[in-house]
């Protein structure tokens, strides 16, 4: 199979799946993609990130936030070739089955790349910085490479997109260390595993999840692709973070109103 035919072929979900994903509000799926596109797509992106991000603070003159990652976003506006990737009409596919919605929209794609040596990505729910109005929200966590627990791989609190506490914190220490707090006394599992070459995590917008430190001396490299309801309307932003995400991947989009703009295609 081509690159760019398992990136349009249809992935079969089966029912059980989708109600896993509903109940616990996210999902690990093996072999969504081969290791032939994968390795391609590792090539490009990982020299667009490095000609975007081509001087980079010291880690150890990091906040917690910054030593986390190196974090960069719409690489399909960036580089022509990364644009079948973001698009792909698999990944969309799964992600519009899994929200049991009738189609997709982009809400923007962001590279997650954890040097050697990072640190911890702190607890937090995504949608903190997202002025939606519904949770029809669901983000595709797509590791370029086997990525073990060394590695520092996406953690999931399942079914924690019940709670409320913890929703108003930004990606600090102390979200990390209020959320874990609220968690403990929950009966959510905490879900640690490594990930599979092909093997990608789908999770919703208000999961609480987290990554370990990279202990390894390569770095972790993620993709990940935002997806929305593609009749997902703008909701008057709550935080700073959400009004610099509506001024930022929404741009033009009214409160109230369908989100529609030229960076919010509907990709399934």
């Amino acid at each position: 199979m081509k690159k760019q035919d398992i990136l349009s072929n249809p992935y079969t979900l089966t029912k059980e799946q989708i109600n896993f994903y509903y109940k616990n509000r996210f999902i690990k799926l093996k072999d969504v993609l081969d290791s032939e596109t994968l390795s391609h797509y590792n090539s490009i992106i990982s020299q667009k990130v490095n000609e975007l991000n081509a001087e980079p603070k010291p880690l150890d003159k990091r906040d917690t936030y910054g030593k986390a990652f190196v974090q960069l976003f719409n690489l399909w506006k960036e580089d022509e070739a990364i644009k079948p990737f973001i698009f792909s009409k698999r990944l969309a596919q799964i992600a519009a089955e899994l929200m049991q919605v009738e189609g997709v929209r982009l809400y923007h794609d962001q590279a997650l790349f954890k040097e050697a040596g990072g640190g911890i990505t702190p607890w937090h729910a995504d949608q903190y910085y997202w002025p939606l109005q519904t949770d029809k929200t669901v983000t595709a966590w797509i590791p370029l490479q086997e990525t073990p627990l060394s590695m520092g791989p996406l953690e999931f609190s399942a079914g924690s997109h019940e709670i409320m506490d913890g929703r108003d914190l930004s990606i600090s220490d102390e979200s990390e260390k209020e959320i874990q707090k609220r968690l403990k006394v929950t009966g959510f599992e905490h879900v640690i595993e490594s990930f599979d070459i092909g093997e990608i995590s789908f999770h919703s917008g208000w999961v609480f999840h987290r990554a370990g430190a990279n202990t390894t001396d390569e770095i972790r490299k993620v993709m990940t692709v935002i997806y929305m309801d593609k009749d997902m309307k703008l909701k008057e932003p709550s935080n700073d973070g959400q009004q610099n995400d509506w001024d930022t991947w929404c741009p033009g989009a009214q409160i109230g109103e369908t989100i529609n703009s030229p960076l919010n295609p509907v990709l399934y």
